[in-house]
């Protein structure tokens, strides 16, 4: 009883939290949507997106992806005539960088620095597409895509776009709670059972190639598995009561931004038609070589300090 009591009381706590950055945001994006604000911000990265291999329609469900989610921004793709090759780089973009305000509002309750996630997000993404433009010389055939989206109504008027505005926003916190209520009592049964201490000495050689430390470990599993939005509730209690540092939660964020929701986010693809094998590999080879990079310097810059501290 005393295990359901805390994790409910946990999972409770981690939806407020959470519900604080997801509703207002969302409710915000909705709006936005309905106005010439994402039209305006479209109208303004088309002209670059020659520069990524893209033409400059295809900065619709770019902008979509980005302020709502993967499913917005694959509604755009589906809406546009693209070859194989310009959906596979708009895929690996928003695999990398989507969902952002919310997601990012996360990152920073889990305590990563803003200016972080942001260029680690748009980075990956950009860089990623820049690579493939370059680097596959195919997929010029036009696009066949697997599935209909169905018709949504425009809502008429600012008392239907408010309204679908909050709809689609409780809706969001409801999902949250539905998700992290129930996974904070499955964890606090599991650290009361002193399985995650186990889980955690399991995963040990893993996150030691990473650069994180063991008791990260539960962060990791939480993002890859279900996500940074809905796997913060986790990353935030590893951080508040497991001693997680603020350079491993850092470094645990930043392989998750490559690689989170890893079974969901990559199937979300296929009705696209493209090659998702591909775009795994590249997420997952991402996420080590980045992180592992990240640690090195990291480490190298405190054995620095650490020298010159010592030597004054």
């Amino acid at each position: 009883m005393g295990t359901l009591k805390r994790g409910l009381s946990a999972g409770l706590k981690t939806t407020w939290t959470l519900s604080k950055v997801i509703f207002p945001i969302t409710l915000i994006v909705v709006i936005l949507q309905h106005t010439p604000v994402l039209p305006w911000i479209i109208q303004f990265i088309e002209p670059f997106m020659g520069l990524i291999g893209l033409r400059g329609e295809a900065a619709i469900p770019l902008v979509l992806g980005n302020a709502l989610n993967l499913y917005a921004g694959i509604a755009g793709i589906l809406s546009l005539e693209l070859s194989v090759k310009e959906v596979f780089i708009l895929a690996t973009m928003l695999s990398f960088s989507h969902n952002i305000f919310i997601e990012t509002g996360v990152a920073l309750k889990v305590g990563v620095k803003l200016w972080i996630v942001l260029v680690v997000r748009f980075g990956l993404a950009i860089v990623s597409a820049v690579v493939i433009n370059l680097v596959w010389q195919g997929g010029g055939e036009v696009a066949k895509y697997g599935v209909v989206t169905a018709t949504q109504n425009i809502p008429d008027g600012w008392l239907e776009i408010i309204l679908l505005g909050l709809q689609k926003a409780t809706f969001g916190v409801l999902q949250l709670a539905l998700i992290v209520i129930p996974l904070m009592v499955i964890i606090q049964f599991l650290k009361d059972r002193n399985y995650l201490q186990k889980f955690s000495d399991k995963l040990a050689p893993f996150t030691k190639v990473i650069g994180v430390q063991p008791n990260a470990s539960m962060t990791l599993v939480a993002g890859l598995v279900i996500g940074l939005a809905y796997g913060a509730g986790v990353m935030i209690q590893a951080v508040q009561e497991d001693g997680v540092s603020k350079k491993d939660a850092t470094l645990a964020f930043i392989f998750l931004v490559a690689c989170h929701a890893v079974v969901e986010d990559t199937l979300i693809f296929v009705p696209l038609g493209i090659p998702i094998l591909p775009l795994l590999l590249i997420r997952l080879i991402t996420a080590f070589v980045l992180t592992i990079i990240v640690a090195y310097i990291w480490r190298k810059s405190e054995q620095k300090r650490t020298k010159e501290v010592l030597t004054t």
